[in-house]
């Protein structure tokens, strides 16, 4: 585990008692008792730190993920960045997470010690001076599903409801009330008044106060009349106290995410069900940032330390969320035999991906993930996989020595092939020296790429290997959804220790829901900004509380009606009167909920 100077300041007199697979545990002096270093000592450290390196922290839920108090947070709810730390979270242990091949990792994980798996013999492979001759199917395949959702020409609402469907919406409303009524209390939720808070807590991603409850508040300054209007403060803060997900009596022990797994799942099932079928799809880790609020450690503003949940995620090439999996560390996860945990990871998304057929997908992923055996296993699956790999996990591929490289040009490469398996390692001097492994794509064609030259202040080209440019090409998925979801992630936060990872799920399906309306919607795109703003206002608008209307829905009809954003024509079952006209139609305004002719639209919305 890689610590800075004056982190490893923690650990002076700690004498090292045992080592177990990835825990690491020690004693101060002789006799003592034995003692595992506390967050609390290396946040007081990091804080001394002058340097301003980025750590990330992943901090996992508790472990005992049925018992009542897991549901509880602590403090102020509106409390973000800086916030105070729980004290069980402050005071649990220090363990780098799965390490097994001894590379250094600048990540913290909180998590009890395991046993590291017994090596298993494998046979040494032979390696070649060639290039790969790779023997997987062109990819030939179509996606009828994605023609049938442009032909639906869905709006923005259509498509966010295409992952928080109705038999979402129901279970949460379902489990929401149950829960509420295990602590003698009637909360009878709807789904009405289920989607006004979604559309408050989608509304917070652009719009925020330093404390939720100035939405309701009369003055002027920050009176949001949306959200008044469509819900009473009070019911919105019972109602977000008591959000449930799962079954408090059935929940799995062995699973820190229980409160959250059905949930999990839904959302797993939705994203695969709409997702773009593409050859290409990228592999990573995403954090979904928590502060918890136990104990008075604050960490200062501007710190550049992440805390949160690490979060296992498969995307397409563009940053459409296909398979995601909250990260528990290898205690409740066993890693595949000759895996590490993020090895296992990919061979799980991968069997989720062939759930809508074997196809030959091609999977992209960093040196966290890559090694010559996953690729092996991956090939057998009828997967292609590339991705950069560390030296150690080459399986001994006998390339050009790194410092030897670096003396030769630019767009300098070596590269080997295993002679069984066609698996290529090849590495590649740019700026730095990259190793890359690939099952599917090999040297040739040798391409020239442009690179900026420091020292000569002027481009230069540069030989590029064909693997090393689709690699480029395809990786970035996961990094263009995090980027998509940091712009406008909700705010909103609650008292349960799963609410900021609510949060998480809401955006990325806004993220989905977006990444499908730019495939479906050619000639009326809207950017990422403007399609979550139609969903919060059609939300809040739409399932208003009605018991007080008159001058409240008067006035919600004269602010949006003549807006233009965000007004789209769809079909509706049961034929009403246009509100221009008044003959009879069987088309409305999604936004506006009133009944309008395709010849009408434009005019009832300006005059």
């Amino acid at each position: 585990m890689g610590l800075n100077s004056s982190v490893q300041k923690v650990f002076e007199g700690l004498v090292c008692e045992q080592q177990l697979g990835c825990g690491l545990t020690a004693r101060r002096g002789a006799g003592s008792k034995l003692k595992s270093t506390k967050l609390l000592e290396v946040l007081h450290a990091l804080e001394e730190e002058e340097s301003g390196h980025s750590k990330e922290v992943f901090i996992a839920p508790p472990d005992n993920a049925a018992g009542d108090f897991t549901d509880e947070d602590s403090g102020d709810e509106d409390g973000r960045q800086g916030a105070h730390l729980p004290g069980t979270v402050l005071h649990a242990s220090i363990v780098p997470e799965d390490s097994s091949t001894g590379e250094e990792d600048d990540d913290l994980q909180l998590q009890p010690a395991t046993k590291r798996w017994k090596a298993v013999e494998e046979p040494q492979r032979v390696w070649t001076k060639r290039d790969i001759r790779p023997d997987f199917s062109s990819w030939t395949a179509s996606d009828p599903h994605m023609e049938d959702l442009k032909s639906q020409e869905l709006s923005p609402v259509g498509l966010f409801e295409l992952f928080f469907d109705e038999g979402t919406i129901t279970f949460i409303v379902n489990e929401s009330n149950r829960y509420a009524w295990q602590k003698n209390v009637n909360l009878g939720l709807t789904a009405q008044e289920l989607k006004c808070v979604l559309g408050i807590l989608i509304l917070s991603g652009y719009i925020s106060y330093p404390r939720r409850r100035m939405f309701w508040e009369t003055s002027p300054d920050s009176h949001h009349h949306l959200v008044a209007d469509a819900i009473r403060r009070d019911r919105f803060e019972l109602i977000f106290s008591y959000l449930h997900f799962a079954d408090n009596n059935k929940l799995d022990e062995s699973d820190r995410f229980a409160k959250v797994r059905p949930l999990i799942v839904r959302m797993n099932c939705n994203f695969q069900k709409h997702a773009p079928l593409e050859e290409c799809y990228s592999f990573g880790e995403s954090m979904c940032e928590y502060f918890g609020h136990r104990g008075s450690k604050q960490l200062p503003v501007g710190k550049a330390l992440r805390l949160g949940y690490k979060i296992w995620c498969g995307t397409t090439s563009r940053g459409y969320l296909v398979w995601f999996e909250p990260s528990q560390g290898t205690l409740f996860t066993k890693p595949d035999r000759g895996l590490d945990l993020g090895g296992s990871m990919v061979v799980k998304f991968v069997d989720a991906l062939q759930e809508r057929g074997c196809l030959p997908y091609h999977i992209f992923f960093d040196k966290v993930f890559t090694s010559v055996k996953l690729m092996s296993i991956l090939r057998k699956k009828g997967v292609k996989a590339t991705g950069t790999v560390c030296e150690y996990r080459t399986e001994q591929c006998p390339l050009k020595d790194p410092k030897e490289l670096k003396k030769m040009k630019r767009g300098s490469f070596d590269y080997k092939v295993d002679e069984r398996e066609e698996i290529i390692v090849c590495r590649w001097h740019d700026s730095s020296v990259v190793n890359i492994c690939s099952n599917a794509v090999g040297i040739e064609p040798v391409g020239l790429a442009s690179h900026h030259s420091g020292a000569a202040k002027t481009r230069t080209q540069v030989h590029q290997p064909s693997l090393v440019r689709l690699y480029q090409e395809k990786v970035g998925g996961v990094g263009r959804m995090d980027q998509n979801i940091a712009k406008y992630k909700v705010k909103i936060r609650g008292m349960k220790w799963y609410s900021s990872f609510i949060g998480y799920v809401i955006d990325a399906a806004i993220n989905n829901a977006w990444q499908l309306h730019r495939i479906c919607c050619h000639d009326a795109q809207v950017d990422l900004l403007a399609f979550r703003r139609y969903v919060a206002c059609v939300y809040l608008e739409s399932n208003a509380d009605t018991s007080s209307q008159g001058r409240r829905s008067r006035r919600l009809e004269t602010e949006s009606r003549f807006d233009m954003i965000g007004h789209w024509i769809i079909h509706q079952d049961k034929r009403t009167r246009c509100a221009l006209c008044h003959s009879q139609t069987n088309t409305r305004c999604e936004k506006c909920q009133k009944g309008v002719h395709a010849k009408c639209f434009r005019e009832y919305h300006i005059r």
